[in-house]
């Protein structure tokens, strides 16, 4: 919290503050109303507003998924809590020059960070073209220079990529599943390929069930370093090659890039919620987990076994 000296301009901004606050607790009250429906080759996708609010749900199975919400009033806002933890992946890459995100949704996680960013090139890759029209019609996502979504399978894009990132994001979801595909040894050896010296990737990882044990051991099987950021129910793991980075390191690089970017979250912020925990070994991660691999990627039936991450706190 950011307290400053009371004066006149300072009573004027809280009494914005206060109406915004009161605006926003009324809005919450408002009826969510269905703005559109589609169906896709991947995906039943709804789009309702609420307030000022726009979001975008996947139906799986009669359950329906939160892909992404809008603030439309503020679209630097990332209302999803673990999008933000996402961007913590800047304060972990040796440079920033380009950013590979797999799995687009409403695309505000890339378009915040081609905000903050504008110099440094991004790309979206979504394998779903409704997604991606939706986006655009509802998301305030627009064409502009260094800032590219591309209509394409994460790993075919990869596969067929010469391109290396400094940062690559992974957040691939169809209803509750990432796509077994973008979950197995192989397919992060194909990511760690494409990362430049010093790159790092980030995925949000869904912790409910067996599923993350096994993840965690997969991305670790290829990665020897992997941090923990807890974010309203899901984790988001940051991984990366060589050697660890050090609290000291990190904190003086959240320093620096906060003050150079200016982020709307700040990086040193959101390290103070970074976790390690013992992946071999340890009591955390189930140490019968498999590894996951293109020949056994169970992914539906682990996301079905309850995990009893008794230690996960």
């Amino acid at each position: 919290m950011f307290v400053r000296p009371l004066t006149a301009g300072t009573v004027i901004a809280g009494a914005v503050a206060a109406a915004a606050l009161l605006f926003g607790s009324a809005a919450a009250q408002e009826p969510r109303k269905l703005l559109e429906s589609r169906e896709s080759l991947y995906n039943n996708i709804y789009v309702y507003g609420q307030g000022p609010d726009v979001s975008m749900t996947f139906g799986y199975n009669r359950n329906i998924y939160t892909e992404s919400i809008f603030n439309t009033l503020d679209d630097r806002d990332l209302p999803v809590e673990y999008t933000r933890y996402m961007t913590a992946s800047l304060l972990y890459a040796k440079n920033i020059n380009s950013i590979l995100e797999i799995g687009f949704g409403g695309g505000r996680t890339s378009f915040y960070l081609h905000r903050f960013l504008p110099q440094v090139p991004v790309t979206s890759v979504e394998l779903d073209p409704v997604v991606v029209e939706l986006s655009h019609k509802y998301f305030g996502i627009k064409d502009e220079p260094n800032f590219q979504v591309v209509n394409r399978d994460g790993r075919i894009f990869l596969n067929e990529s010469k391109d290396r990132y400094d940062i690559i994001l992974i957040d691939a979801y169809r209803g509750p599943f990432v796509p077994f595909h973008l979950l197995t040894k192989e397919f992060y050896t194909i990511v760690k390929d494409h990362l430049a010296d010093g790159g790092v990737v980030a995925q949000n990882v869904e912790p409910s069930t067996m599923l993350f044990d096994s993840a965690v051991k997969t991305i670790h099987a290829v990665f020897p370093q992997l941090d923990f950021y807890v974010a309203g129910g899901n984790v988001v793991t940051v991984a990366y090659d060589g050697p660890e980075r050090s609290a000291d390191e990190l904190d003086r690089t959240a320093r620096a890039r906060d003050s150079a970017y200016n982020l709307r979250y700040s990086l040193h912020d959101l390290l103070a919620q970074r976790r390690q925990i013992a992946i071999d070994g340890g009591t955390v991660i189930n140490q019968d987990a498999k590894i996951l691999t293109d020949d056994f990627a169970p992914v539906e039936s682990l996301k079905a076994i309850e995990a009893h991450n008794r230690k996960w706190q």
